[in-house]
């Protein structure tokens, strides 16, 4: 589905990502873990062109996607749900998902089942997003991305700062999106969240990305979390 083969990226003369590979299957959760600053969502930022690869492959069901622009890789089928959401806050409800629409000219029936897996967001359609509590917000951002209809979706810290129950909800989306057969990279630094969504999970460390492995060898083997995340 997604592969990332030697990828390597420069913030100014610092290389942030060292040869950095991972594969992401259909209907999986690969979760990316590592301490804040190991390169985790300069990964995502890299995927989706924000940050220029200077070497290295990423490929979408064998379409090369470092040479597109940030503009067009959304267009290829990978949704994004950025740290910190980064709606639109002046624009409705609405006015938000009719944007994620637009990028790849999906129907109706896409923004339906988006609404369905966030039916708290149909009774705010013409609500403006700024007004939206924080819960709110992290539904809206993500049912954009899923308005583009993804193969992939890439989802940054989908829980920060929120409430224990609304953290139920989106853990429970993720799976949903998972059963649907979506291809999802997580970076979480909740590690309750991890353990309950998670196929595999990929240390990244110094800009390095481990091996994947089974989310069972954290239950396994804590170490792993305190030598390359700092969680005992």
């Amino acid at each position: 589905m997604l592969e990332i083969t030697d990828l390597n990226v420069y913030h100014g003369s610092s290389r942030t990502l060292k040869d950095f590979s991972l594969a992401l299957n259909a209907g999986e959760v690969l979760c990316l873990l590592g301490r804040n600053g190991a390169g985790k969502t300069t990964a995502l930022k890299s995927i989706m062109g924000l940050l220029p690869a200077q070497s290295g492959s990423i490929r979408l069901e064998g379409r090369e996607l470092t040479s597109l622009r940030p503009y067009e890789v959304p267009k290829q089928g990978i949704g994004y749900v950025p740290q910190g959401r980064r709606l639109f806050s002046e624009l409705t409800v609405q006015e938000n998902l009719d944007i994620g629409l637009m990028t790849r000219k999906t129907g109706r029936d896409v923004l339906e089942n988006a609404l369905k897996l966030f039916p708290r967001l149909r009774e705010r359609l013409g609500q403006v997003s700024g007004t939206l509590s924080g819960g709110e917000q992290q539904m809206l951002a993500t049912a954009r991305a899923l308005c583009i209809d993804p193969s992939v979706i890439l989802l940054d810290e989908p829980t920060e700062g929120l409430m224990p129950s609304m953290i139920a909800t989106i853990r429970d989306v993720v799976l949903q999106l998972r059963d649907q057969g979506k291809a999802i990279l997580l970076v979480e630094q909740r590690v309750d969240a991890v353990l309950s969504v998670a196929d595999r999970v990929c240390f990244v460390e110094n800009g390095k990305a481990h091996p994947a492995l089974p989310v069972a060898a954290l239950r396994d083997d804590p170490s792993l979390l305190e030598r390359y995340v700092g969680v005992s």
